[in-house]
């Protein structure tokens, strides 16, 4: 039987699934977004671009199949389809500052109602680096950012301005929570879908930044 937080993940990861098209160039964020990789469709041909090198990125490894030099970038082992590429960092950012990854789907700390994007750190916390997130919200052609709805004290993750250091402005297209799907538009954030469990109400009171309603809202969507 799967935990409450394994099961929301692998809702997200589903729904997050179905932004990803046929023929897709994919980068995944670290975290819940290589998750994705699990749930992506039979019917589809998609190469998966980690920006530590590897371009066709396989399923992850069996017990006892693991190569220690074959990594993404969140350090997980993984393994490479036929016909997949190595290069170095240099040339792998080039592709995605060169806007040749179509979409790119990445976890979020915080996102605002302009579609700013905070994911990289917590101030006086410890980390490694800010990682390629950066250069991701600027190059790949469309931004999707998974995560809660709320953090761990129940306070909105999508705000009307974000608290945290800034890995992108205005960079946002699409956020999925395990409540909703909200666009970010040039007139604010838009309700697209909400998820079975939860009313419009329910997704209203749980996001601190305005979110405009309209009748086309898809109730029970994922």
């Amino acid at each position: 039987m799967k935990n409450d937080k394994a099961a929301i993940r692998e809702k997200i990861a589903r729904r997050a699934e179905k932004e990803i098209k046929d023929g897709y160039y994919v980068n995944l964020g670290i975290g819940m977004p290589t998750l994705v990789a699990n749930y992506i469709g039979e019917n589809k041909q998609v190469v998966l671009q980690s920006e530590n090198g590897l371009l066709g990125i396989g399923p992850y490894p069996q017990a006892g199949g693991e190569d220690a030099d074959l990594i993404n970038a969140g350090k997980e082992t993984v393994t490479a389809i036929p016909g997949s590429s190595y290069f170095d960092s240099a040339e792998s950012f080039a592709m995605i500052r060169g806007g040749h990854v179509d979409i790119a789907i990445l976890g979020g700390m915080e996102v605002s109602q302009e579609g700013d994007l905070a994911n990289w750190m917590i101030p006086g916390k410890m980390i490694k680096g800010m990682g390629g997130a950066m250069d991701l919200v600027h190059g790949a052609n469309n931004i999707i950012v998974i995560m809660d709805h709320v953090n761990k004290n129940g306070e909105s993750k999508i705000l009307k301005k974000c608290t945290l250091p800034l890995t992108g402005k205005q960079v946002v297209n699409r956020i999925i929570t395990e409540m909703a799907v909200i666009d970010v538009t040039e007139t604010g954030l838009k309700l697209a879908e909400v998820a079975k469990g939860y009313t419009i109400e329910d997704v209203v009171q749980a996001t601190e930044a305005e979110l405009h309603v309209c009748d086309s809202v898809k109730t029970e969507a994922f």
